[in-house]
């Protein structure tokens, strides 16, 4: 089956939605693989669902711009979704794509959103995969980065306030929950970009990738129980870590942090590791995924195939497709961004050598 659609590409600026192109988008094999294009879901039937965008204007102690927040629609029946957006100031563009895969439900979220605070221009991108139940992960979608935004060091030290940020949002969470019998918990891998300086924060296993120059730098370290920092972390605190088909704390959680688990949270904290990098011209694009894309792509293969694609929603796409063909058993979720550094932002990125 071949489908010829006209879609219409969006660009997302503060406040505002302008209409920019035209074009035509050829959709196959829809029987294996969906395709979505900017500000639009394709599905099954060839239904269409609007993207839909929020404006949050409400201010903060810093001087703050209207936030712009990418919410896209959730299909419950494995559906996928994707789009992206473009910097007001041009000096980066991101896509996303999101997929069931073959679980029977979805638990990954992911947000992104930008901002001016104090003048300072402000992007905040965000994966969270849920484990046992997607409630942990929906709750950071809605909650971490605003959290973020209003915290008063924010902009002073951001690395202290994303630390803080995370251990506060996750109380909030078990707090909430506290009423219920459910125990779910989420990772979550987070870029900040406040000016030039990116700041990247991980809970877990999900996991940033930056590309310099075209080779791929991991910003972010998987907490696995038997990383060996982890373990003697774990131990310290009274806990164990087994094999049960795979490593896991006290023999139930393959990973060693994470938000929510309130019944292993003396062992399984939300605390962040945190990494900075001021990008300069020499840095091209970013990964951030859940581990359902990590488990069947190296860091190399996922920069590879994102510089390949001009648009970063292509890029999002075919990462999440070729999780998937690769076997994937998981929810697949990643952002790309790609960052310009002066010049023209529609040029074309270089094509490297073809990954299958």
């Amino acid at each position: 089956m071949v489908c010829n659609i006209y879609l219409r590409s969006v660009i997302v600026r503060a406040g505002r939605v302008g209409i920019l192109t035209k074009r035509r988008v050829q959709i196959t094999n829809t029987r294996r693989i969906l395709h979505a294009c900017v500000g639009v879901n394709f599905t099954w039937n060839c239904e269409f669902r609007s993207l839909k965008m929020m404006v949050d204007s409400s201010g903060a102690a810093a001087k703050r711009g209207p936030t712009v927040d990418i919410l896209p629609e959730k299909e419950d029946d494995g559906g996928y979704v994707s789009g992206g957006l473009k910097s007001e100031d041009g000096r980066l563009r991101c896509g996303y794509s999101s997929f069931r895969g073959k679980r029977a439900t979805m638990e990954d979220f992911f947000d992104i959103k930008t901002s001016t605070i104090d003048g300072q221009a402000v992007c905040m991108f965000g994966i969270f995969d849920g484990h046992g139940g997607s409630h942990a992960a929906e709750y950071l979608k809605q909650h971490l980065f605003d959290n973020l935004m209003k915290h008063p060091q924010f902009m002073k030290d951001t690395k202290l306030a994303i630390s803080e940020t995370y251990q506060q949002t996750d109380a909030a969470f078990l707090e909430s929950e506290k009423d219920t019998v459910r125990d779910d918990g989420s990772t979550a891998s987070t870029a900040v970009l406040v000016g030039n300086h990116l700041f990247v924060a991980n809970v877990g296993d999900s996991r940033t990738v930056i590309s310099k120059a075209g080779k791929a730098i991991p910003l972010s370290e998987d907490h696995k129980p038997n990383r060996s920092d982890e373990r003697k972390r774990i131990e310290n605190a009274g806990g164990i870590v087994m094999w049960a088909g795979t490593w896991r704390v006290g023999g139930v959680l393959a990973m060693s942090r994470a938000f929510g688990n309130r019944m292993l949270k003396q062992f399984v904290v939300a605390e962040p590791e945190i990494q900075e990098q001021e990008i300069g011209g020499e840095f091209d694009l970013l990964v951030l995924a859940s581990d359902g894309l990590w488990d069947v792509l190296p860091n190399e293969d996922a920069v590879a195939l994102a510089q390949r694609e001009e648009e970063p929603e292509a890029a999002a796409q075919k990462l999440t497709e070729t999780a998937f063909t690769r076997g994937s058993a998981d929810n697949i979720s990643c952002i790309v961004v790609k960052f310009h550094h002066g010049g023209d932002a529609n040029q074309a990125d270089p094509q490297p050598d073809k990954i299958s």
